[in-house]
């Protein structure tokens, strides 16, 4: 018996877009991340410095305060991406290239809950659980040396989310002015799903 052609419709790149609620999650941590960084990193050296006034604590609160917004979305991410799943892999990409997206990814979405459970065990181990006047609750024993070993590893862990990000938003940018595939226009906020 003579083969057919396939009659079936072509589908549509809708099919390779990220959901809108993937993509308003994804811009809300990446926006909080780019806030919270480098807040992270004056606060620090101002701390090292010595220097304890109103704009240090304006900082300290609002690094904690995004941390733990960045937790909240970042545990509806998670939960969403496991229950509803992610789009195909754009055809563009080699199989290396699928392979170390999803690494990427998944330790992306490791620290980016690692680095605000880290933050928030830091400031309850010291203790330092006050969050613009309002007093978050410690679920630990209060302990100074473990506080200065978990703010540590804080930054490590932050450092390397960073770096991470890089790489993301290089890749990013390769697929779309280089390859100049659909990898990028998957996430893009306000992308109609046709």
């Amino acid at each position: 018996m003579p083969r057919t052609a396939d009659r079936t419709p072509p589908r549509s790149r809708a099919h390779l877009t990220y959901a809108p609620t993937a993509r308003m999650l994804h811009w809300s941590v990446a926006a909080l991340v780019l806030m919270t960084a480098p807040i992270g990193f004056i606060m620090a050296d101002r701390g090292a410095r010595n220097i304890w006034d109103a704009t240090t604590n304006t900082l300290y609160s609002s690094h904690k305060l995004i941390g733990l917004i960045i937790l909240a979305l970042m545990i509806v991410r998670i939960v969403y991406r496991l229950t509803q799943g992610a789009p195909e892999p754009e055809p563009t990409l080699t199989p290396v290239e699928k392979g170390v997206s999803e690494t990427v990814h998944w330790a992306m979405y490791a620290l980016l809950l690692a680095v605000p459970i880290g933050g928030y065990l830091g400031i309850a181990y010291y203790p330092a659980l006050d969050v613009f006047g309002v007093k978050i609750p410690g679920l630990v024993t209060p302990n100074e040396n473990t506080a200065k070993f978990i703010f540590q590893m804080h930054g490590f862990a932050a450092i390397a989310l960073l770096g991470l990000i890089a790489m993301h938003i290089g890749a990013a940018l390769m697929h779309r002015f280089v390859k100049k595939d659909g990898v990028l226009s998957r996430m893009l906020p306000n992308k109609r799903d046709v």
